[in-house]
């Protein structure tokens, strides 16, 4: 059944959770703090809000997707904040990727405002969730789950209910260390193959056809021969999640070896200036240190 629903948070991925919702037939009253993106989905029949307060006011469900934790610290608070807009019974599903602890650190606040939390990821990319095959993962309460589902499945139809709050967030990270790892064996195979005189077309051609091509390369490969022009995911955000999984390992005292030589490889594509790229940049990267004279639109040569 369409309610209304507030989304705080409308950049990449919340800007394709916004116009799914819309499809659906929800009405969704949005903010984010760059007003432009907002109205940029007000033809599609968003309800552009002020404040985040305003987003949330009146909605049964409040979803938000922001940067990291302080965008969502900064959403949160004060007398224009997510938190003052949340109406008694509503259901408040965090979707940022974010330290599991800051989600479980939000659980009082939002019951001392008589609403409920649940702790959300999405699993995928602006393609795979504007097709309808992205994975939602959520956590906490099973009734204030249950409450949100139906709006959750109207964004991705393939929703997975992990338990104790802030086991979405943990499942996030440590998914993501995999798209890392991937993209820096790839990078290293592709690079020794180069390097050896076969071409970077024929060798990523060969890699994904076999058995070890994941869905992830399928679809972020090709980027070694020619970056998007707009990112699905970038070297700075990746990084973030990376750290987040570092973090987390120390807390937990799990060894996290193939994590922490990825993120270094992520610092140095940035120093390297290609942080605005998407990660897959990291191909560059690596090719320069194999001493490949490489730039990474359509891979041509770098030009002074």
């Amino acid at each position: 059944m369409a309610s209304a629903v507030g989304m705080i948070g409308l950049g990449v991925m919340g800007a394709v959770i916004a116009r799914r919702l819309l499809r659906s037939g929800h009405e969704v009253r949005g903010y984010n703090r760059t007003t432009a993106k907002a109205q940029e989905l007000a033809a599609d029949g968003l309800q552009v809000a002020r404040t985040p307060r305003e987003a949330a006011d009146g909605a049964a469900v409040v979803l938000s997707m922001l940067t990291d934790g302080a965008a969502l610290h900064s959403a949160c608070q004060g007398d224009d904040g997510l938190l003052a807009g949340l109406r008694s019974a509503a259901v408040w599903v965090e979707l940022s990727t974010i330290d599991p602890e800051a989600a479980r650190a939000l659980d009082a606040p939002v019951r001392a405002a008589g609403a409920r939390l649940v702790d959300g990821a999405v699993l995928g990319s602006t393609g795979t969730l504007e097709q309808g095959k992205a994975v939602i993962l959520a956590s906490g309460e099973a009734d204030a789950f249950g409450a949100a589902e139906g709006v959750l499945r109207d964004v991705a139809p393939a929703v997975r209910y992990l338990g104790a709050l802030g086991n979405a967030k943990t499942m996030k990270i440590a998914a993501n260390i995999s798209i890392a790892t991937q993209l820096m064996a790839l990078s290293e195979g592709l690079v020794l193959a180069e390097r050896s005189g076969i071409a970077r077309k024929d060798a990523l051609e060969a890699f994904l056809a076999g058995a070890f091509a994941s869905p992830m390369l399928a679809y972020r490969g090709p980027f070694v021969l020619d970056m998007p022009e707009q990112p699905l995911f970038d070297v700075g955000m990746m990084e973030k999640d990376l750290r987040l999984a570092l973090d987390l390992g120390n807390r937990l005292n799990v060894p996290l070896p193939t994590t922490a030589v990825s993120n270094e490889m992520l610092k140095a594509t940035q120093a390297m200036g290609l942080g605005h790229y998407d990660v897959a940049v990291v191909f560059y990267a690596v090719a320069r240190m194999a001493g490949l004279d490489v730039h990474p639109e359509g891979g041509r040569p770098a030009r002074e």
